[in-house]
């Protein structure tokens, strides 16, 4: 159970899934992903001030990676924010969140002419991953995917079934993100499991899509980024932009960010066997230096993987 449905951990195993991926295709269903809809005069202004990107480059079509903040600084849910108009916006946002996130926008959004809908309940997400995911969605496509840049997103028919498609990812592989109607998902997953035999595809479960995403070094809410303020610490200053003016957090976050971090997010990878776990602590010379967040085996680097915050004095490669 997570996130009010029953996911899949595995079909074949982790380590296969994960290779499967890396190597040839993979099919997640991942529509436990809630989805926000902004409509309004007053959209592109309101989610200025309530995320800490700066949507002033976005234009109709394109994604963008951004965090939304409390007050204090701390993550309420990172996000990706997908732009119709100025004036249409759908933000994906984390299953686990999204009653919540969706508590947050609206208690945010009184001042600005805005419409808030949560479509989660309405809206199926499918994620095609890996090498030869475009290869096997491009004949149940009605447009060429080679026009489909990354971060960028098109309305379009699947299997014949409206679809909006994306190209973002998870997993550090090329891929694609298909929203579609409850009613329609299972046709489209039956026709891309068939459509991908002759390139390898299998079905993915969430363990793989953990090992995939650590590999990469992605953030996890509830792992790296959580409701304290630490998103410096975590490197997503690249989401924050202090210079679009006010923001939700934004002064609890420049301040920290003048007073200089303290600590910082690292990967690690063990040099004997073992896997390191969430919540194990990290020692330099037999003193605490910091704790793990994220732990797995990685199939990749064939070694014990994580991502762990430490001292800032002990985030050099090497030390």
């Amino acid at each position: 159970p997570f996130a009010g449905c029953n996911m899949p951990i595995q079909f074949a195993g982790v380590l296969n899934e994960h290779n499967c991926v890396r190597k040839k295709v993979g099919l997640f269903d991942v529509s436990h992903m809630g989805e926000v809809e902004v409509e309004g005069s007053g959209a592109k202004d309101f989610l200025q001030y309530l995320l800490t990107n700066d949507l002033g480059k976005m234009f109709d079509g394109s994604i963008l990676y951004s965090l939304m903040c409390y007050e204090n600084g701390g993550v309420v849910d990172d996000l990706l924010v997908h732009r119709f108009s100025e004036n249409h916006y759908f933000l994906c946002v984390n299953a686990s969140n999204s009653d919540k996130d969706y508590q947050w926008i609206v208690k945010n959004s009184t001042s600005f002419d805005v419409n808030v809908k949560n479509i989660s309940s309405e809206t199926s997400q499918l994620a095609l991953q890996g090498p030869n995911a475009e290869n096997v969605l491009q004949p149940l496509c009605d447009f060429s995917l080679n026009d489909l840049s990354y971060y960028n997103f098109k309305k379009g028919r699947v299997n014949d079934v409206e679809s909006i498609i994306s190209r973002t990812g998870y997993t550090g592989e090329d891929g694609f993100e298909l929203y579609l109607t409850p009613e329609k998902v299972l046709e489209v997953y039956r026709s891309l499991i068939s459509e991908g035999q002759s390139y390898g595809i299998q079905p993915i479960g969430l363990g793989a899509r953990d090992t995939l995403r650590m590999e990469m070094g992605y953030s996890l809410y509830g792992n790296e980024i959580d409701d304290k303020p630490t998103p410096l610490d975590a490197g997503l200053g690249w989401v924050i932009k202090f210079n679009k003016g006010e923001f939700l957090g934004r002064e609890n976050l420049l301040k920290q960010k003048e007073q200089g971090l303290q600590r910082k997010l690292v990967g690690v990878k063990l040099l004997a066997r073992g896997v390191p776990r969430s919540h194990y602590q990290v020692f330099k010379n037999g003193e605490s230096a910091g704790e793990v967040t994220s732990g797995t085996f990685s199939p990749t680097c064939k070694a014990g993987i994580g991502l762990c915050y430490v001292s800032k004095e002990y985030a050099d490669i090497g030390s």
